[in-house]
C-alpha cells in the first residue's frame, strides 16, 4: 500500500493529466450532448492530446472510458447515444488515466444550466463533504477520521453518505487496499502512513442512503429517485499531511481555507 518517492512521481503526472482532462470539460458546453458524444470527446483527448490510455476501457469488461452519472444516478452510469444532457441536469463524470504504468482516478458533478437550488445545495455540501474527508489525510490519522469527517458533514446537512461504495487504493492497478470507506469512528481503522496513495470519493444523497444496481449490471441508482452527487480525487500522504495528486486549477482555494 505503500509507494516509493519515485511511484508518487509518476502517479504525480499521471493526476496532472487527469486533472487538464476536467479542465477541458469545464470549457464546454455540455447541454445537447449525449452522454456518448463525452466519452468519445475525453478518449480522444486521453489518447490523442494526452499521449496516455483511459484505465477504465476494459476494466472489468468496461467498455468506455468514463462513468456519466445523472440526477439520480449514484455511480456506474453508461454513455449513452440516446441520453442527452438536459437543462438542469447535474452530472458526475467519473475518469481514469494510466500514464507510465500508474492510474489516477478522480470525478467531478457538473450542474448544467439553470439548475434548481436544492440540487445545488446537494453538489455543494458533496464536494465539501470531499474536501472534509481529504483534510484528515496525515501519517499517524485513522481511515476512520475520513470517513467519520465525510458522513458527519453530510448529515448536519440532512443528506447521507452511501455505503456500499467507497474510495480505494490505487496505483498499477485501478483498484487497490486499502477501501476508504464514507463513513467511520474517529481513530478506528487502519493508520495512515506516508507513501500510501488513496481515492477519496464520497456519493452523497438528497434521500435515503440505498441504492439499487440496474438489470445492465452497471448503473446504480437511490431506491427513492432522489438526488446524488459524487466528488472523487487521488491524493498521497505526505510526510506532514497530504498532497492531491489530481487537483485541478481552480481548487486550489480548498486546502488553504474552509470549503
Amino acid at each position: 500500500m505503500v509507494k516509493t518517492e519515485d511511484e508518487i512521481a509518476l502517479m504525480r503526472i499521471s493526476g496532472r493529466l487527469l486533472a487538464s482532462v476536467f479542465e477541458m470539460l469545464d470549457t464546454l458546453s455540455l447541454e445537447g450532448l449525449s452522454t456518448m458524444e463525452i466519452n468519445d470527446v475525453v478518449e480522444r483527448f486521453i489518447t490523442y492530446d494526452l499521449d496516455a490510455r483511459p484505465a477504465s476501457k476494459g476494466q472489468y469488461g468496461y467498455k468506455y472510458v468514463l462513468n456519466c452519472s445523472i440526477n439520480n444516478v449514484v455511480c456506474h452510469g453508461l454513455p449513452s447515444t440516446t441520453e442527452i444532457i438536459q437543462n438542469g441536469d447535474i452530472i458526475n463524470l467519473d475518469i481514469t488515466l494510466e500514464k507510465n504504468g500508474y492510474i489516477a482516478d478522480s470525478s467531478k458533478t457538473y450542474m448544467i444550466g439553470d439548475v434548481k437550488p436544492a440540487a445545488r445545495r446537494l453538489v455543494k455540501i458533496a464536494q465539501e463533504a470531499m474536501w472534509q474527508g481529504i483534510k484528515q489525510v496525515k501519517p499517524n490519522a485513522h481511515l476512520g477520521d475520513i470517513g467519520f469527517a465525510i458522513s458527519r458533514h453530510a448529515k448536519q446537512h440532512g443528506y447521507s453518505a452511501v455505503r456500499e461504495y467507497c474510495g480505494h487504493g490505487i496505483g498499477r492497478e485501478m483498484h487497490e487496499k486499502p477501501d476508504i470507506l464514507n463513513f467511520g469512528h474517529r481513530g478506528t481503522g487502519l493508520k495512515l502512513q506516508k507513501g500510501m496513495v488513496f481515492t477519496v470519493e464520497p456519493m452523497i444523497n438528497q434521500g435515503r442512503r440505498t441504492v439499487i444496481t440496474e438489470d445492465d449490471g452497471w448503473t446504480v441508482r437511490t431506491t427513492d429517485k432522489k438526488l446524488s452527487a459524487q466528488f472523487e480525487h487521488t491524493v498521497a500522504v505526505t510526510e506532514t499531511g497530504v498532497e492531491i495528486l489530481t487537483l485541478r486549477s481552480d481548487e486550489t482555494h480548498f486546502m488553504s481555507g474552509s470549503p
